[in-house]
């Protein structure tokens, strides 16, 4: 599988409402990052589904290699 595009080296910290589901661009071409608009249709890449369930920021990967998609995990800080 191909390396999915770095879109920035830290997280997105994004406001969240509970009850919305969230779709997390793993393929790092989305001009919507940290989330989804289709631009993985040419890969092998699907966007992550993260429903919430409390309101609250979330950080999301945006280096898109975490371990714990679509969350940050610091790795970042490693490439």
């Amino acid at each position: 599988m191909a390396d999915p595009n770095i879109a920035q080296k830290a997280p997105f910290g994004i406001d969240v409402q509970a009850g919305k589901t969230y779709f997390w661009c793993a393929c790092g071409k989305s001009s919507k990052q940290p989330f989804c608009d289709g631009s993985h249709a040419d890969t092998t890449f699907l966007p992550v589904k993260f429903e919430c369930t409390e309101t609250k920021k979330v950080f999301f990967c945006g280096c898109k290699h975490s371990q714990t998609k679509p969350v940050c995990d610091g790795t970042h800080n490693s490439l």
